[in-house]
């Protein structure tokens, strides 16, 4: 019994360390650095983002805070679509992922384009960003003038992005992929089950 205990001490030692307020989004509202990175380890690679403020600040302020607090931590890369984008941002706890479904942020303007290892929040329409963020593969400058808007840009390790796999293709119900209602009813034992060639998040990291 004794040996049990020290192993469940151990685990949860071992476990990701989610930040208190990924159960409250409302906490989360500190403004981000006016230009900041990201170190991304994945079990592709490494890759850095270099995030602007002044070309999205409600997406970078949301970003800073979501990446400050783990959220990105343990995630899948659950529609990757070669030449086109790769997509990310369901949290694999489906209790945390709950508090985020409806934790909408306003629009920014479009001041900068959906060029190749740009990274934009993904939108279900007006005023609908949460948490899920695609970098473009591709030269997309049609989402322009849908009100996706850019917040920052890869500056190192594109081709470990490049390289994340998609074999599955699009997500359900359009493809054969990840649905994502099942990603967040379900998370990561969904994927892990259902798709585990995918890559993921190991850990992300406000760099200097």
């Amino acid at each position: 019994m004794i040996r049990l205990a020290a192993i469940v001490l151990t685990l949860l030692i071992a476990a990701p360390a989610f930040g208190q307020g990924l159960t409250n989004p409302a906490a989360l509202t500190a403004q981000a650095p006016t230009v900041y990175k990201v170190k991304f380890d994945t079990s592709k690679g490494t890759f850095i983002l270099e995030v602007h403020r002044d070309w999205a600040p409600n997406g970078a302020d949301r970003f800073y805070n979501l990446v400050k607090n783990g959220f990105y931590d343990g995630d899948r890369f659950f529609r990757v679509i070669s030449g086109f984008m790769v997509q990310f941002g369901i949290n694999g706890n489906p209790s945390i992922q709950a508090h985020w479904r409806d934790a909408e942020i306003p629009d920014d303007r479009v001041t900068q384009s959906n060029q190749p290892g740009y990274i934009t929040f993904a939108t279900r329409g007006p005023n609908t960003r949460t948490t899920q963020v695609f970098i473009n593969y591709g030269n997309n400058r049609g989402l322009d003038n849908q009100g996706f808007a850019p917040f920052g840009r890869v500056i190192s390790g594109m081709p470990v992005v490049n390289a994340l796999y998609s074999g599955y293709g699009e997500g359900a119900p359009q493809g054969q992929g990840p649905s994502q209602g099942l990603i967040q009813s379900q998370g990561n034992a969904y994927l892990i089950k259902q798709f585990p060639k995918l890559d993921y998040i190991k850990k992300a990291t406000i760099t200097p």
